[in-house]
Formats: C-alpha cells, structure tokens, sequence
C-alpha cells in the first residue's frame, strides 16, 4: 500500500470518529425526546413506584420504590407481616431485612453498594453520560424478541459495562445487560422493562423483569401506580440507628426488716 493511500486511509478514519460520536450522541437524544423531553426529565425531582414483585415461585409481596435527585433510593418490601428495607443514601447502601433474621440496619458491602449507586441514578446512565465520567459507543443492532433495538455499549465510570438496548422505532429502553458481582462471584444478568405508560408527561415503564443471564426464574415487578414530585425527606433514605437494647430488669426490693 502507498504512503498516499495510508494517509487517505487514517484521514477516513479521523473523519469516522465524530461521525460515530455523534450518531451514538443523536440516538441519546432520541431516547430523551422519547422519554419526554429534557426539560420534563429534569422537572422531576423525586418519584414514588407502588406495586408487587415476586419473591418466589408463586409468591408477590407489595413494594415502594423511592427516588431523590440526584441518587438517593429506597425500598420497602412487606412480606409475612413484615417490611424489609434497602436503600443508597448518595453514599453508602444499607438494609434491614426483618423476614430474614436481620432485624438490625446493616451497612452492604462494596460490591452491592455499587449496584445500588448505579440504580439510584435518578435519570438513568444515558442521560448526561459525559458529566457523569461514562462513556457510550454504538455496537451495532440486534433484536430484541422480535423487535430491532440498538445496541449501546455502555463504560460506566468504575470500569463496568453494560449493554443498553433502544427500541430503533421508539427510542425507549427495552433491555439493559452486563455483570455484577455478588458475594464475590460475578453474575451476568439481563433486564427488561415495557408496557410504557405516560405519566405527566413522561414515560415510565411499569413492568419490569430481572436475573441472571439465561435462567428461566426471573423477578418481575409490576408497578400499578408511580407519583412524580412526593414529598421525600433526605432522612428517608439515611440509615436508621439500632434499636436501643431492652432495659435490664429492675432489682427486687430487699425485704423487709423486722
């Protein structure tokens, strides 16, 4: 190959770049529009989800998702009588889990602090990508159970990645795909969210499906009802102190003298 054609090679392939760049930054926009728009994403500051998931086969429990900008989250799960809670407060993730014998606020370890951080963002990972230290590049287009999604490779600021697929009709999200790791093991897991619905102007998924790559049990989460704007304290979603220790019994009153 001639010098000439080399530097008529690499100036192709300058030129490429922005291009990409820019087509990956354009479907992000679509997906925003999609979505409702920037101005009505950022008008909302705190959302509230209501609904039931599955906890096991044949078994629901209801639930409430909490979400503070720009990355608190809570939720509340109540099951057999009782309410499990986990949440991020913007830095560390905690939980208490009564039905599981924990009936103490617990801090979680780093590994599952990060999948909390990652859900807390209250717009998502696409969404201002560059500000928040992620990067995006398009891989191409796939389908998706029978609908053709683009497929966006997603380098999350720690390292992590993850496949965002968008509907190439819609723009809206319909699956996210990566690892996670869990008591010291990665996982690769896949979920999927639809049944879109407009919510003041935004839309909201209200069902969503979750697990491990490939495994046929999966948690569903159907959410019959979302609240944008409720008033959440930041106290909400701080990690509670532990119950004070019963107080020891009082000593008997000596006898009485005779």
């Amino acid at each position: 190959m001639s010098k000439k054609t080399l530097l008529a090679c690499a100036a192709a392939a300058a030129l490429a770049l922005p291009a990409a760049a820019q087509t990956v930054d354009e479907i992000i926009a679509k997906n925003v529009e999609a979505r409702g728009g920037m101005k009505t994403l950022k008008a909302a500051s705190t959302v509230r989800m209501t609904g039931r998931m599955t906890v096991g086969p044949g078994l629901e429990a209801p639930f409430v998702i909490e979400q503070k900008r720009p990355d608190r989250m809570r939720l509340d799960i109540t099951f057999q009588g009782m309410t499990g809670t986990q949440a991020y407060d913007g830095t560390s993730a905690w939980m208490v889990m009564p039905f599981m014998g924990k009936k103490d606020p617990e801090a979680l370890p780093a590994e599952e602090t990060k999948t909390f951080e990652e859900q807390a963002d209250f717009d998502g990972v696409l969404v201002d990508y560059k500000a928040k230290g992620h990067a995006v590049e398009l891989a191409g287009k796939e389908p998706v159970e029978g609908t053709d999604a683009y497929k966006l490779k997603v380098t999350l600021k720690n390292g992590d990645v993850r496949y965002v697929y968008l509907d190439s009709e819609y723009f809206l999200e319909i699956r996210t795909e990566g690892t996670r790791t869990m008591r010291g093991t990665p996982i690769d897991f896949e979920s999927s969210v639809g049944d879109y619905k407009d919510v003041n102007g935004l839309m909201m998924p209200h069902a969503i499906e979750s697990g491990a790559k490939g495994m046929p049990q999966k948690q569903k989460m159907t959410i019959s009802k979302i609240e944008l704007n409720p008033s959440l304290d930041d106290a909400r979603f701080a990690m509670p102190a532990p119950a004070p220790a019963p107080a020891a019994p009082a000593a008997a009153p000596p006898p009485p003298k005779r």
